[in-house]
């Protein structure tokens, strides 16, 4: 069996991908916590993030979108010196402008319907053999990329959309020969609430 082998050895990481990783994420809110996350990996390894990830959490309010569109200077100035997240300001200055930019598509469509409109509603279900098969991005995390751009967001090019498609199960990217391909496929429905 060919399993992801990405995670390598680090615990943390491998619970990262045993349970999360790839597993269908409907939350607007948790979707777009995701998505900046990805945007502060840009240059960084996942793992750098995801061990700062608690503290991101407090720092950002817990990416409350609606507390941090209304943040200006002096909460930029308050993340700058906090030792705990990424420290660059085009980040930081990022996040408060994509917070604008979810809550006009949140009160519009919905985020989480808005984005999983693009794959029709339920996670593709790629067959990936290797590590080799999986792009770095694709004509899909293209465009989605180029959408939200237009609509106010930051950091995410194609290539954090793709990482991004990954991480929220809009792609099930695990190996075939993994035991969590068939796992999240099963997972491929969106909840009735």
């Amino acid at each position: 069996m060919t399993t992801c082998t990405w995670p390598g050895t680090d615990p943390m990481y491998i619970a990262y991908h045993d349970t999360e990783w790839g597993v269908p994420e409907w939350d607007s809110r948790a979707l777009w916590e995701k998505l900046i996350l990805d945007g502060f990996q840009a240059g960084l390894s996942w793992i750098t993030i995801l061990k700062k990830r608690e503290a991101f959490r407090e720092a950002f309010a817990g990416f409350r979108p609606e507390i941090i569109a209304e943040w200006g200077e002096e909460d930029v100035l308050r993340l700058l010196a906090n030792p705990g997240i990424v420290r660059h300001r085009g980040k930081i200055e990022g996040t408060i402008k994509s917070a604008r930019a979810y809550l006009k598509i949140e009160n519009d469509v919905g985020f989480s319907n808005w984005l999983w409109a693009y794959v029709d509603g339920a996670p593709l279900q790629n067959q990936m053999q290797t590590m080799a098969d999986v792009p770095g991005f694709t004509p899909l995390s293209t465009r989605i990329s180029k959408d939200l751009k237009k609509a106010g967001f930051t950091f995410c090019g194609p290539t954090i959309v793709y990482a991004f498609m990954q991480a929220t199960g809009m792609v099930n990217d695990h190996m075939t020969g993994c035991p969590c391909h068939a796992k999240v496929a099963r997972m491929a429905q969106r909840p009735t609430v």
